[in-house]
């Protein structure tokens, strides 16, 4: 099968696309017949040697596809089916855990399905299992138009009826965000989103900060939350080393700090996180509430430029690999 392959640690120029084995499923497991697969930042680290725990020498983590092998008694051959792979996901075949499969609604295309699993479910899991958001509460949300951020305004307004502000660096990016049903736009090279934070809620502040960004968001987040609020780091876009931290302020304001990534977690609790989503959200793909959000599509012999776009920030929403047809 072909696959995409890293000749060494380094820039997307060491992506290669090559020959290799179709994987077997071991137990518990079903090999699918890739569709679509979808880039994401972990792939870029993977790729850049700053992540070791990918078993798979394939890049991609979230796939679409027809399931070509299984023994599992919820799952056929023939099926459509979409979810989180172990990487692998750069490749024509890739096998998956049963647990963490989920049958593609028929609104969606294979494209659309790939761009759900590693986002919505980050998405979900921390504004839900850990930011622990309750209705009409206020979010705020960093990099408004990522494949996250594109997914987290749209579970915290449909599910919650939250108050969502957030960040982004273009007028065009917050006109989507916008659309998605985003409150209050906040372009960052024009003003101080804390400011406009405080404005926004009578100088309270939010009560959950879903922050991307890290180190050089870190005063500006702890003006902008509420005593009492939790936020939740989910990436270090803006540096991971905050200098001369007063942990003191933390604690004076009661501030619930978690730090979560979703990769590294074991298949149990991706398992769990899964079934949990299925039963929340699907309802709300099915008569299209929500919807995931495409940038791009690109073959599997253009994932170079697939992951340059994502690096220069050009994208809105999710950028797709075509696999097959």
């Amino acid at each position: 099968m072909k696959a995409i392959t890293v000749k060494k640690a380094g820039g997307p120029e060491q992506l290669q696309l090559a020959e290799v084995a179709i994987p077997k499923p071991g137990v518990g497991e079903i090999l699918i017949q890739t569709k679509a697969a979808a880039i994401n930042r972990t792939d870029i680290l993977g790729r850049q040697g700053k992540v070791a725990y990918l078993p798979s020498d394939i890049l991609g983590v979230e796939v679409a596809g027809v399931v070509v092998d299984s023994n599992q008694s919820d799952f056929a051959e023939g099926d459509f089916v979409m979810g989180l792979v172990n990487g692998g996901g750069y490749a024509e075949y890739v096998v998956m855990p049963a647990q963490r499969a989920m049958k593609i609604p028929e609104s969606l295309s294979f494209a659309e399905a790939a761009a759900i699993p590693e986002v919505f479910l980050t998405a979900y899991q921390t504004l839900f299992w850990i930011g622990q958001l309750k209705r009409k509460e206020t979010v705020l949300i960093h990099a408004a138009a990522s494949g996250v951020g594109t997914a987290a305004i749209q579970l915290a307004k449909q599910l919650t009826d939250a108050t969502v502000i957030v960040t982004a660096g273009s007028e065009r990016k917050l006109e989507v965000a916008k659309q998605l049903g985003a409150d209050v736009l906040i372009n960052y090279h024009d003003e101080d989103f804390d400011q406009r934070v405080l404005q926004a809620t009578k100088g309270q502040g939010v009560d959950l900060i879903l922050d991307f960004i890290g180190a050089s968001y870190w005063q500006k987040n702890l003006k902008s939350i509420k005593t009492g609020g939790r936020w939740v780091l989910i990436g270090i876009l803006g540096g991971q080393f905050v200098e001369q931290v007063d942990l003191f302020q933390l604690m004076s304001k009661c501030i619930q700090l978690t730090g979560t990534l979703l990769t590294p977690r074991s298949d149990q609790y991706k398992a769990e996180l899964t079934h949990d989503f299925i039963q929340q959200v699907f309802p709300y793909f099915e008569d299209q509430r929500i919807k995931p959000l495409i940038d791009t599509k690109f073959s599997l012999a253009e994932v170079a430029a697939a992951h340059i776009r994502m690096e220069d920030n050009q994208n809105i929403g999710k950028i797709i690999l075509t696999v097959a047809d």
